[in-house]
């Protein structure tokens, strides 16, 4: 994916013109706080930055919109098509960008409202359009990276009083395309690996809280994207008859000018009740997390 502006375009939807006046400029600063005029007041701006797993879906912040959408669906060659398949067929045309601009992106997480998405790049509409599945699954997955910014203004409604993600990356996927595509032990059978590495992922999806935007969550949602070593240490552990017991993330005794976690995996032998533990290390001090160490055991101190 590409990597977006510094600042929202002029070009965005009139609810992120208005978000604009909050866009972070520090991107190294995983969190700051500035003070910021709001309706001749002074308040204070938190920004973080966010790597969340979820579901993108488009709303229609006012009622004009709605109106004008249903206009252009009618005028589209829709005869056949699903609802969701017209939605996508007209979103997909350039001529109706203007109408993309004007919708409400929400980035759901466990079916629950979290965030609205606005891209810094103009450009990086394409990719909300491409999260408009013509044929919506369960198992479809959106991944977002950004930096956390201000409540959506007023004029958007008490219904979508949400954060702003100014995202920077943005990309969807199928979980079974994930699960295919992560490379297996070679003594780990297609049959087993599937179900253990699939049953990994949704659990860090299901994580309570997980809303992608503290460091442990941050940490733990680029594992299960990024790291697929991750995927056959648990299938290994299955087929050595251990279950993954737990999870813990603390900070690393190796954190100093830079903020790095440790993330714990826990295994727990099935007949003996006997635990085992590994960890990796994650750099989480920028919008981007990074491996700091590779698999190893684990040693409590």
């Amino acid at each position: 994916m590409e990597q977006g502006e510094e600042a929202v375009s002029a070009a965005a939807m009139p609810a992120a013109q208005a978000a604009s006046r909050w866009s972070p400029h520090a991107e190294e600063c995983a969190c700051r706080k500035g003070a910021e005029q709001s309706a001749g007041k002074s308040v204070a701006v938190e920004y973080s930055h966010v790597y969340a797993l979820g579901r993108i879906e488009m709303r229609f912040p006012r009622a004009a919109v709605e109106k004008e959408f249903a206009q252009a669906i009618g005028l589209a060659e829709t005869a056949g098509l699903s609802d969701m398949q017209a939605r996508h067929r007209v979103l997909a045309k350039r001529e109706n960008r203007y109408l993309v601009r004007k919708l409400a992106w929400v980035f759901s997480i466990q079916g629950l409202d979290t965030y609205l998405l606005q891209p810094r790049d103009a450009a990086d509409y394409d990719l909300l359009v491409e999260a408009v599945r013509p044929q919506p699954d369960a198992k479809d997955i959106d991944v977002v990276l950004g930096v956390r910014g201000p409540i959506a203004p007023p004029e958007w409604g008490s219904a979508l009083a949400l954060p702003i993600v100014f995202f920077d990356q943005l990309y969807s996927f199928h979980s079974d395309e994930l699960i295919a595509a992560i490379p297996r032990p070679e003594r780990i059978s297609a049959d087993d690996f599937a179900p253990a590495a699939s049953e990994l992922f949704w659990r860090i999806m299901q994580l309570t809280d997980n809303a992608g935007a503290t460091d442990e969550h941050r940490a733990l949602n680029y594992l299960a994207m990024r790291y697929p070593d991750l995927y056959g240490a648990v299938a290994e552990a299955h087929a050595d008859n251990r279950s993954l017991s737990a999870v813990d993330v603390r900070l690393s005794p190796m954190s100093g000018a830079r903020r790095i976690v440790d993330v714990i995996f826990c295994f727990t032998e099935r007949r003996y009740g006997t635990t085992t533990k590994s960890f990796v290390r994650v750099d989480v001090s920028e919008e981007f997390p990074f491996l700091a160490s590779k698999l190893a055991p684990y040693y409590d101190r």
